[in-house]
């Protein structure tokens, strides 16, 4: 509550005997009572708005509230005098537990481990009638039913551009709520000006369920507020405390988002942590399994509706990113064309287990000895969440896309997806494929290990994907999740760029550092460098210096971020870095080059 008394009030001593100064004194005491809650009550907006999917003539506008609103419009154009009427959704997955990071308020209804519902509502509303390379203003109201409205600021928005514009698109991934991911952002705007869009990777936060990392987790580094220039996220550098406020950009440019492991939450619950539920996913074939056997008492009528609640609820699901952003055509995966750029997005990801060996682990090499007799309890290893092997859905649709007419006439050809088909990360081993299970057994037939392999020639990026990619002269392909800036290109000159570098950082392991990899398995673990074979290219412009003096092929820091910029008017894709602990120094372009083939 904002603080309108002091909390002792004082009044001089001579004025005490004075029947009027009390009646004075009660009547300011009555008039607060009646000011102070209303002005407590305002309606606020949760986000500002932002701008997503724009189509030659029009684009979507959305933003977040945490009351439903009975009139949510969006007004633009000259003297805002257009008005377009927003549809609004209320997202179903959304909650707060003993770990968010949020207000006492509301966690003193929080118990234990049990997750509390928040409830949010989403506004989409599309402004029309628009004509390519004119930007014109908007502003967002929504209205609660007692009468009280909130607006936003002014912003300003375009639809798609026109071929031939001139862009500046900005490269990013793994935002995550790092400490460094507001100072990154807020760089952006400081050394670029205004994008004119933003292309990201995956891992946009931690815990998809978790509310308060969409949009104001008392940190001050939720994702919205980044991305919108509201973020008060503190950076101690040797002493020196520097507070960053992100960048005003997506209430400005389109936000094209690819889905990572970290929008993906497990099994749900309603009596575990939210960090439980989101490490606790469950490969769909198993649970069909379980279901099959149980299907009797689960779902006597046979509904099919029922089917596939149980499947979703027992497995994994992506319904908060879904509903934030609802990706066109209903899927996870999508294709747009912006001015010069045809986007190609793909839901390449899997759940991210521990290398650890340790008997207590459910890793990606083994399951927990006490778990050995219980199925249910496994992790089935680095599953994967979407089929992306020749022949699947996925798959089938991409070689459907790289034949359509938009792509083939794109100028420019970019494929963005989550998990790296090359990176000098710890994220690229094992191989992108199905585990293949083994139970060792006793001669009585006890189990005394389930473990997993991974074998290599089954890559599915790079047996399957990245020769399709080659043939259809796709000039760049985007990923993130190692939390590394390092780049690639192939002998027929496509290139690879992971530029993920907010923080975080798991280490490039190149040199004489080395990955954890499992002794005594069957498969081929790359300890070092990119198992898939490219030798990572060394920075054109300002590469950083190792210990020996000798130019890096990457950056894997806590303390200097990195981000990318795509000019399509130049066809440049420029990164650059900023050291966060000399806040007054200026960013610096340290990588270039051409996207051509």
């Amino acid at each position: 509550m904002l603080k309108l008394l002091p909390e002792k009030l004082e009044y001089p001593r001579d004025l005490r005997g004075k029947p009027w100064f009390f009646a004075v004194l009660f009547l300011i005491v009555l008039l607060l009572g009646f000011i102070m809650p209303s002005y407590v009550n305002e309606p606020q907006l949760l986000t500002d708005p932002f701008l997503q999917f724009p189509t030659a003539n029009s684009v979507r506008v959305v933003w977040f509230t945490e009351f439903a609103g009975t009139r949510n419009t969006v007004a633009y154009g000259e003297n805002l005098k257009e008005i377009s009427a927003a549809n609004t959704t209320k997202l179903s997955r959304t909650r707060e537990d003993k770990d968010s990071r949020i207000s006492d308020e509301i966690k003193q209804s929080i118990i234990d481990s049990n997750p509390i519902v928040r409830d949010i509502w989403r506004h989409e509303a599309e402004v029309p009638n628009l004509m390519p390379g004119v930007r014109i203003p908007y502003r967002v109201t929504s209205e609660r039913k007692d009468g009280a409205s909130v607006s936003s600021k002014i912003f300003t928005l375009s639809p798609t551009p026109a071929a031939g514009s001139a862009l500046k698109i900005l490269l990013t991934s793994d935002h995550q709520l790092m400490p460094m991911t507001a100072a990154n952002l807020q760089k952006v705007a400081e050394r670029i000006g205004r994008v004119d869009a933003v292309f990201m990777a995956g891992d946009l936060i931690n815990i998809p369920d978790r509310a308060s990392e969409w949009f104001d987790e008392n940190c001050g580094r939720a994702f919205f507020p980044a991305l919108q220039g509201r973020a008060f996220s503190e950076l101690d550098k040797n002493g020196i405390k520097t507070v960053y406020s992100g960048g005003e950009l997506i209430q400005h440019a389109p936000l094209f988002p690819a889905i990572g492991n970290h929008e993906i939450m497990g099994r749900f619950a309603t009596n575990s942590t939210l960090g439980d539920q989101f490490n606790d996913p469950f490969p769909r074939a198993a649970a069909e399994k379980i279901y099959a056997q149980r299907a009797a008492s689960l779902n006597p009528n046979n509904d099919p509706s029922v089917r596939e609640i149980w499947l979703k609820n027992n497995t994994f699901n992506s319904d908060t990113y879904d509903e934030v952003f609802k990706l066109p055509g209903g899927k996870k995966y999508y294709a747009v064309t912006f001015g010069d750029v045809r986007l190609v997005t793909l839901y390449v990801t899997n759940i991210w287990r521990t290398p650890n060996l340790d008997p207590r682990a459910r890793g990606r090499y083994r399951e927990r000895d006490e778990d050995f007799n219980n199925p249910e309890k496994w992790g089935y290893g680095q599953h994967i969440f979407e089929p992306i092997v020749k022949g699947s859905a996925q798959y089938t649709w991409l070689q459907q896309e790289l034949k359509s007419s938009e792509f083939q006439q794109a100028k420019y050809k970019i494929v963005m997806f989550h998990h790296p088909p090359h990176s000098l990360g710890d994220n690229i081993v094992p191989a992108y494929t199905d585990p293949v299970q083994i139970v060792d057994r006793t001669l009585d037939g006890e189990i005394k290990m389930v473990r997993y392999e991974y074998p290599k020639q089954q890559d599915y990026l790079i047996r399957d994907v990245v020769p399709l990619l080659e043939t259809a002269g796709v000039q760049l392909v985007f990923y993130g999740h190692s939390h590394l800036w390092n780049r690639f290109v192939s002998s027929s000159g496509m290139h690879f760029l992971e530029t993920s570098n907010v923080g975080n950082s798991y280490g490039a392991f190149a040199g004489e550092k080395r990955r954890f990899v499992p002794p005594g398995y069957r498969e081929d673990y790359s300890a070092i460098g990119d198992p898939n074979g490219l030798e990572p290219v060394v920075p054109t412009v300002a590469p950083l210096l190792g210990e020996d003096g000798r130019p890096l092929p990457y950056i894997e820091s806590n303390d200097i971020t990195a981000f990318t910029i795509f000019d399509t008017g130049e066809g440049t894709v420029s990164s650059y870095y900023f050291d966060t602990r000399k806040p007054e120094s200026e960013v610096v372009k340290f990588d270039e080059f051409k996207c051509e083939r």
